[in-house]
């Protein structure tokens, strides 16, 4: 595995790769103490999400390779296709999945979620559009959605 760090707007950022693409996308509390691992892979992920940041890019293209259970890679799976700028209610996602009675292990899958950002959970909101749940923050959450142009109006969370 290697592993790089991002300082974002919104924070400092560690990706992790492996042989399948990347692993995992975090923020972390503090400034890293160690330095990344330069690869050519790795700088192109870096690249990517600096675009995001920036406004240049709205799509990842890197390759991803989260580690969880055949639910969790569904539900995943289901985040990703979720437009850039869009937000979805955590029940659209479970009747999207095609049962209702699973929003709570939805909403868990989503919180495990182990690569933010490419993975886009910050989109899924409450069914009262209220801004809920992220392993990142409520104010990260919030600086993601802003960026994606979501007004910066109280009100709307």
């Amino acid at each position: 595995m290697n592993t790089a760090y991002y300082n974002s707007p919104l924070g400092w950022l560690e990706v992790i790769a492996n042989n399948g693409g990347v692993a995992h996308i975090h923020f972390l509390a503090e400034p890293p103490k160690e330095k990344s691992i330069a690869s050519p892979f790795l700088n192109l992920v870096v690249q990517q999400l600096d675009d995001y940041f920036t406004g240049k890019n709205k799509i990842f293209s890197f390759p991803i390779n989260p580690d969880g259970t055949e639910f969790q890679l569904h539900v995943w799976e289901l985040l990703g296709n979720i437009p850039y700028g869009t937000t979805l209610p955590y029940l659209k996602v479970a009747q999207k999945m095609g049962d209702t009675k699973k929003v709570r292990a939805i909403a868990g899958a989503i919180a495990k979620n182990p690569i933010l950002i490419a993975i886009p959970c910050h989109r899924i909101i409450g069914s009262d559009r209220s801004l809920v749940g992220y392993s990142g923050g409520l104010e990260r959450k919030r600086g993601l959605l802003e960026l994606e142009g979501f007004p910066k109006q109280k009100t709307l969370f």
